[in-house]
């Protein structure tokens, strides 16, 4: 599919910004690790070969009496009993590179927990005896899911709230205006710890508690945009044609508006990734147990003999959150006319 004109141009700028387009290129890189995180860092091997056929305990649960083994329960895989059991039939096992998953606990620490960085728990061990670089993958796929998900929620809420408002303006305009201003006032970070401490949050939970404040980033640019655009032309033109609001705002302002809102989206994904951080971190987040990089930032602190734990977090929120700056550094020239303007008069 070829690209346009415009979007040709746009291109151009991106590249042109090395240094937003090297951390989109490396962002791509660590996603492609840190999402398939059970090929990565699992205490399942990937595949097992043995006299009862291939097994793929990655994505099945197999007991031990599928192996020739005595107990119904589920296998542990990393039982020495289990590994002379497959090659007692003359079997094998393709294990990850890490061979730990975000809870899986390390019983034969030669050191108390937390351990140091050793070659069988390559970044060490957390407080509980826990694989701190297999928590880090999983931590990350977390914070970046939550992220995007937050990200397209919110902008689908914040797009739909400026659109209506820059659109109808008078009474709507001014109606909803206030509103969102007595919503802002209110102490976020105060209320999502209230809310969070009524229920056990989880994952879709604290997905909604953020989606209640966070769309309110996008709606000043939106509205600003649809208030300008709605005096075009074009516009004046398809009304005088009757054609139908919904679809004026679908087909002709909404697109001049979302140019604007998707330079600020890398800097709505960087909010949501740090305000999951600190929630996990002040002990509100994702429930107990679960990788993130918040709850190991918080080891880190509880546990300042241990500085790998705080150093690993520390370096994985900075890159992280760097890479996202970058890149919407890089969007934003991308997507600025004067610059694609000034690029094509070259």
């Amino acid at each position: 599919m070829s690209l346009s004109r415009l979007n040709r141009r746009r291109l151009a700028v991106l590249r042109a910004n090395r240094r937003g387009w090297w951390s989109l290129w490396l962002f791509a890189a660590l996603i492609a690790i840190t999402v398939p995180a059970e090929f990565v860092a699992n205490d399942r091997p990937l595949f097992i070969s043995s006299e009862r056929g291939w097994s793929v305990p990655v994505f099945a649960t197999y007991a031990e009496t599928d192996f020739g083994g005595e107990f119904e329960t589920e296998t542990d895989y990393r039982d020495p009993w289990f590994t002379e059991l497959i090659e007692s039939q003359n079997g094998w096992m393709l294990w990850p590179p890490i061979r730990y998953g975000p809870r899986t606990v390390n019983f034969d620490l030669r050191t108390p927990a937390p351990s140091p960085p050793s070659g069988e728990n390559w970044l060490g061990t957390d407080d509980q005896a826990r694989d701190v670089a297999a928590r880090l993958i999983y931590g990350f796929r977390i914070s970046v899911l939550f992220g995007f998900c937050l990200t397209l929620l919110s902008s689908i809420v914040g797009v739909t709230a400026g659109t209506i408002q820059g659109f109808f303006g008078g009474w709507v305009d001014l109606l909803l205006q206030r509103l969102i201003e007595i919503w802002q006032g209110m102490p976020t970070l105060y209320l999502l710890i209230i809310l969070a401490s009524l229920v056990e949050p989880d994952f879709f939970w604290l997905l909604g508690l953020m989606l209640l404040f966070s769309w309110m980033q996008l709606v000043g640019v939106v509205r600003a945009e649809v208030l300008r655009a709605r005096n075009f032309d074009f516009v004046r033109a398809a009304r005088a044609l009757g054609v139908t609001n919904r679809t004026i705002m679908l087909r002709h302002v909404l697109p001049n508006a979302t140019v604007a809102a998707l330079t600020f989206l890398p800097f709505v994904l960087t909010g949501s990734v740090a305000v999951l951080a600190s929630l996990d971190f002040l002990g509100f987040g994702l429930p107990a147990g679960s990788p993130s990089l918040g709850e190991l930032l918080g080891q880190g602190k509880r546990n300042l003999h241990a500085p790998w734990l705080g150093l690993a977090a520390f370096c994985s929120l900075a890159v992280l959150l760097s890479l996202l700056v970058f890149i919407g550094e890089g969007i934003r020239d991308a997507f600025d006319p004067r610059r694609t303007t000034a690029d094509s008069s070259r």
